[in-house]
């Protein structure tokens, strides 16, 4: 066996150790040698940075960083990863995946609880009534929709516009989270219970949430009703205001004067 075969063999075990690892949803690999070891390749280093072997050591850390986990994903591998999903029920009734959309480096996320009839049919989030409703709300905080990146938590439309199921937002929330993850944003805003409490990992009702901040990670949360809501019951429409003026001024918005 020739040095190269050897050193190749070393690299195909080692990517399918780091895949095995990925798969498991570990986020970091400790490494153990012994400290001799340690200080005679050190002491190799050193002496000659340029040997073979210091060449291998770069070449192996160049092929071993596309199993980086704990590196940001992409919105556009999230929804590679997404596919043509079957993995809950939803999908045997829905037309399109609503992914979502908006500002990829937005400082503040959207996220509602899951498409609709007119949203389904475009592919897009928050399209219908409940949508219309969404783009005032954001005008009047002096926002458009591609300053903002909207989102739900499930992706696929539940029938009838039920409330999703457990099983299903357990499946979905993964890609919530990732796609959270990608865009790294200041606050999030969670549109009715739905959001919340998959966000804040709570079972308290959202009159108890809203008002004041929480956090996802180094991110604020608020959350408030969803648009939806308001349309059934315009009293909320204050309440809901009064969420977004806090946001508005953690952000520091210039709000429009009104006509």
């Amino acid at each position: 066996m020739s040095r190269e075969t050897g050193l190749e063999e070393i690299l195909e075990e080692l990517r399918k150790y780091l895949e095995f690892q990925k798969n498991l949803g570990l986020e970091t690999l400790i490494m153990r040698k012994k400290r001799e070891d340690k200080d005679k390749t050190r002491a190799e280093q050193e002496e000659n940075p340029l040997t073979d072997q210091g060449k291998n050591i770069i070449k192996v850390q160049e092929q071993l960083s596309i199993f980086d986990t704990t590196r940001k994903p992409t919105l556009e591998e999230i929804r590679e990863e997404i596919g043509d999903c079957t993995r809950c029920k939803l999908h045997r009734w829905r037309t399109n995946i609503v992914f979502g959309e908006g500002n990829p480096n937005a400082k503040i996320v959207f996220v509602g609880e899951g498409p609709g009839e007119e949203e389904d049919k475009q592919g897009r989030p928050f399209v219908g009534k409940a949508g219309q409703l969404l783009n005032r709300i954001l005008n009047a905080m002096g926002l458009n929709r591609s300053d903002v990146y909207i989102c739900n938590v499930v992706k696929c439309r539940p029938p009838g516009n039920r409330t999703p199921e457990p099983d299903e937002i357990g499946t979905c929330e993964q890609f919530l989270f990732k796609q959270i993850k990608a865009i790294e944003p200041d606050i999030i805003v969670c549109l009715g219970n739905v959001a919340a409490q998959t966000i804040l990992r709570t079972k308290d009702k959202l009159a108890n949430l809203r008002g004041r901040f929480h956090y996802y990670g180094k991110a604020k949360v608020m959350a408030t009703y969803h648009p939806a809501a308001l349309l059934r019951n315009p009293n909320l429409k204050k309440l809901l205001w009064e969420d977004m003026q806090i946001v508005i001024k953690e952000l520091n918005l210039s709000v429009p004067e009104k006509k």
